[in-house]
Formats: structure tokens, C-alpha cells, sequence
């Protein structure tokens, strides 16, 4: 399955080509709780077709019936939904009784949008992270290449009185499960309502015609071979679960050169060692790059089901992509 944020941008992509113009809503702030975080798109066309989602329907719904009111004409429009304050948005209750800031960017479909979204594509896809910058009230687009670490949305006052809202742009994650077993599917399925894109490998033809995880991509090969296609960016987590050395060992071994922020092999303590030693003496590996290998996999949570066993597995790789130690659980 395609991650949301993609899905977004290639639709509007698409309607860019037919000569469409459309909308892009971001959510840049939440009050309150909320079942979209800053950062989260939706995109609406002329027709009213939209692709994502702002919060749990009410905002959706009230901003297509304005659309077709022929409402938000201009460039950038910022509206607080559920803040009594503000007039646009004061009409909406939100369930959580929270608040929802929205940026609303009215984009033709020109040259220059074209190029943009092929850009925030091309990022979704893997290339350098970016970060996407608005200026109000003119909505002027651009970018910059930046790789650091921080909020999502940000923003600044520039030029006196004029603000300029900072997006950062990645790369959509990724989990790549080598190989099935009884633990690919209860992880494929976390991962999936986690918004992960889903990729599960397996040589065994029949194996993989038997998998069904609704939102996970099945391959018919090697693992390895798909990780070294270039299918790993810095936003991929890889994972194997077979306890089948000749799946897990290569896939390890590919894993390792790529830049994914999270390598895993399950397997005892014991089995383990064993693999690291292997992977030294017959993998040509380095002791830095089986350092980089989470092994045994997983939060010491003291699984012992297949379901537990993914759950350990994916809040492992949650744990490492927030940066966090696993002494500060």
C-alpha cells in the first residue's frame, strides 16, 4: 500500500497534468487531541474528488461543502477550526473538543505546480529531505534541502511583518519484512495501521499467493534482492523473520549497505551470536556494520505469541525512529 502522504501528492500530481487546479490542505498545529498530526495533507480538486484527511470527517466534510460555495479563492488561507475566535472556523465543533489550524493553498494547475509536486514526489520517494517553505499571505513555494532533525511544521516571522511556515518533506516509511512466517503477518498488519508502506518478500511463490494482509505489498524473490534494488531509503525499517539463515543472513548482509534507520533478525541471544560471528567470517561484514543489526529483534517484552512477538518487533522500530533509548522507556 502507498503511504497516504503519497498517495496525495501523486493524485494531485495527476490532476495538475489534466489541467486542474485544486487545493492542498496541511494541518500545521492541533489543540487538544486529534487523529491527524501537523504535517498531515488532504488535496481537493474542482470536481470536489479528494484524496487524505485533516481529522475524523467533520472539518472534511465542512470544507467541501465551502468549496463548492466557491470559498477559499485566494493563494493561502489559514483557518482554526473549533477556535471560537475565529469566524471560519468557529462553526465547527471538533469531537475532541480540540482545535485544528489548517493551511489552505489554492494551486493552478501551471508549469511551475507541476514542477513542485514532481519535487515533493521525488522526496516521498526517497531523494533528499526537504523542507517545503509557505509565505503568507502571497503563498509563494519553495525549498530547501535539510536533513536535520525537528518539528514537522515550524514557522517564522521574515520580512518584517510577512510569516513563513516551514514543512519538513521525507521520505514515507517503509517496512521491508524478509521472508514469511508466523510473524509477518501480525507485524504486516501493525505496520500497515502504524501507515507504513508494506513490502513482504519471500522466494516461495505459494507462500507468498497465500499471504493476504489488506495493504501489503507480496514479492515472489529473495529479499536480498529487493533490498539491494534500491527499495531502502532513510525512512525504511528491515526486518526478517524466518529463523532460515539463507533469507535472513542475505538480507542482513544487503540491509547493512543500505541507509535504513532499522535492520532486524529474530532469533535467540544464542543464535544471535552465532549470526554475528557468520556474518564477519562468511558475509564479509564489519563489526560496525553488524553493530547496526537489531538482534535478538524487538522490546524485551517477554513475547512468546506471533502478535506479541510483532508488537515487540514494531514498537521496537517506533522506539528508534522517535530516537529514543531504550533506558528511557
Amino acid at each position: 500500500m502507498q503511504h497516504l502522504d503519497r498517495q496525495v501528492i501523486e493524485n494531485a500530481l495527476a490532476w495538475c497534468q489534466q489541467g486542474s487546479s485544486f487545493w492542498l490542505c496541511t494541518v500545521l498545529a492541533t489543540f487538544g487531541s486529534s487523529p491527524r498530526e501537523p504535517g498531515s495533507w488532504m488535496a481537493v480538486n474542482e470536481a470536489g474528488e479528494a484524496i487524505g484527511s485533516l481529522s475524523g470527517g467533520c472539518v472534511e466534510e465542512d470544507f467541501l461543502q465551502r468549496v463548492k460555495e466557491g470559498a477559499f479563492e485566494r493563494p493561502v488561507t489559514v483557518i482554526r477550526y473549533g477556535d471560537p475566535y475565529d469566524v471560519q472556523g468557529a462553526n465547527v465543533t471538533l469531537p475532541c473538543g480540540g482545535i485544528l489550524e489548517v493551511l489552505i493553498e489554492r494551486l493552478p494547475a501551471t508549469q511551475a505546480t507541476e514542477a513542485h509536486l514532481t519535487t515533493l514526489l521525488a522526496t516521498l520517494d526517497g531523494q533528499q529531505p526537504l523542507v517545503r517553505h509557505v509565505d503568507l499571505p502571497s503563498g509563494r513555494v519553495g525549498f530547501h534541502e535539510d536533513a536535520s532533525l525537528g518539528p514537522r511544521v515550524y514557522r517564522e516571522q521574515v520580512q518584517g511583518e510577512s510569516e513563513r511556515i516551514y514543512l519538513r518533506v521525507a521520505p514515507a516509511r517503509r517496512l521491508i519484512i524478509a521472508g514469511i512466517s508466523a510473524i509477518t503477518a501480525p507485524c504486516a498488519a501493525f505496520a500497515v495501521t502504524l501507515g507504513f508502506e508494506v513490502i513482504v518478500c519471500d522466494p516461495d511463490a505459494t507462500a507468498c499467493a497465500q499471504f493476504s494482509v489488506p495493504g501489503a505489498l507480496v514479492k515472489a524473490q529473495l529479499p536480498s534482492q529487493h533490498i539491494a534494488s534500491g527499495a531502502c531509503h532513510g525512512a525504511t525499517a528491515v526486518v526478517a523473520l524466518t529463523h532460515d539463515p539463507r533469507i535472513d543472513d542475505l538480507a542482513m548482509m544487503e540491509a547493512v549497505r543500505t541507509p535504513a534507520f532499522y535492520i532486524g533478525v529474530m532469533g535467540s541471544q544464542r543464535t544471535s551470536t552465532a549470526r554475528a560471528e557468520r556474518l564477519i567470517r562468511s558475509g564479509g561484514l564489519t563489526q560496525a556494520q553488524v553493530k547496526r543489526l537489531h538482534m535478538p529483534i524487538g522490546l524485551a517484552l517477554g513475547s512468546k505469541t506471533p502478535a506479541e512477538i510483532a508488537l515487540a518487533v514494531m514498537a521496537d522500530i517506533v522506539r528508534v525512529q522517535h530516537g529514543k533509548a531504550v533506558d528511557e522507556l
